[in-house]
């Protein structure tokens, strides 16, 4: 819905949302709305289509009828920094913010996604960082709050490749502090691919309903290698799929993505997130 059709005067307790553009593929509202029933909480969790030009106004139209909280996704999860009151340690450092939590008219900015997506890379894969070269596609905000979660696990180098390379480099320059780390443009990765141990995708490319899309060519990537794409509809992404073929241990977008979703809901809440509750709603929705 747009952010304009909301109604004056809300019947929740819990008033949460995610704002994007585009929207419509989200499957927050379905995670979130299944967690505020398992928790008992008289809540709606909307999906709210901003526009680059609304992001402030509709931001002081979620303060003024008191949401609770509200996730932030493409492309908004650096302007949205510019119109809250106070940005978490994490986020400032990252510059990027995915969850925003509303005290009395008060907007604080977090970012989940990076310490979400280390989690579930970890569990799903038994992957040890340390020492680990890594690529990292993209370079928006999805990647800041990846690559300063990756830093922290102590890797060999992070290389960053994007289309543009000047924003690539820009970030790494942000990063060069905590960790060994270059940049690069998308058309030298064959290069480098080589001597890389975990491949992942930040960008949209290949997300529903653009299905058939890969943000690199998968038969440049060396066989066994871990590939990893943030997006989690489909839940295998044509770069999963051929990676698999290729002998990769491959690694989708659900786990970061319900991760992150929990660590937000629990800002919001106070109460441990529905974990289990929050994935089968997720792959019931994608099944449906």
């Amino acid at each position: 819905m747009l952010w304009r059709e909301l109604p004056s005067q809300p019947n929740k307790t819990m008033l949460l949302a995610v704002i994007g553009d585009p929207i419509v593929h989200s499957k927050s509202p379905v995670m979130h709305n299944a967690a505020l029933a398992a928790l008992g909480i008289e809540g709606e969790y909307f999906p709210l289509h901003v526009s680059r030009e609304d992001l402030g106004s509709a931001i002081s139209r979620i303060r003024e009828l008191g949401f609770r909280g509200i996730n932030v996704t493409i492309p908004h999860k650096v302007d949205v920094m510019a119109y809250v009151d106070r940005i978490d340690d994490s986020a400032s450092r990252i510059g990027a913010v995915n969850t925003i939590l509303n005290e009395n008219g008060i907007l604080t900015g977090y970012n989940t996604d990076g310490i979400g997506y280390v989690r579930s890379l970890k569990d799903e894969t038994q992957v040890d960082l340390r020492g680990k070269s890594i690529m990292v596609l993209g370079a928006g905000g999805a990647a800041r709050g990846i690559i300063y979660a990756l830093a922290q696990e102590e890797p060999k180098t992070i290389v960053i490749a994007n289309r543009t390379e000047d924003k690539a480099i820009q970030m790494a320059e942000e990063w060069k502090s905590l960790v060994n780390i270059s940049a690069i443009t998308m058309d030298k990765i064959e290069g480098i691919l080589p001597d890389i141990d975990v491949v992942i995708n930040t960008t949209s490319i290949g997300m529903h309903p653009k299905t058939s899309q890969s943000v690199i060519d998968p038969e440049m990537i060396p066989p066994g290698i871990i590939v990893s794409d943030l997006i989690y509809n489909p839940l295998t992404t044509e770069l999963l799929k051929k990676s698999h073929e290729r002998g990769c241990t491959i690694h989708g977008g659900l786990g970061m993505f319900i991760n992150q979703g929990a660590y937000a809901l629990e800002y919001w809440t106070g109460m441990p997130a529905p974990i289990e509750t929050m994935r089968t709603a997720v792959l019931k929705s994608l099944q449906d």
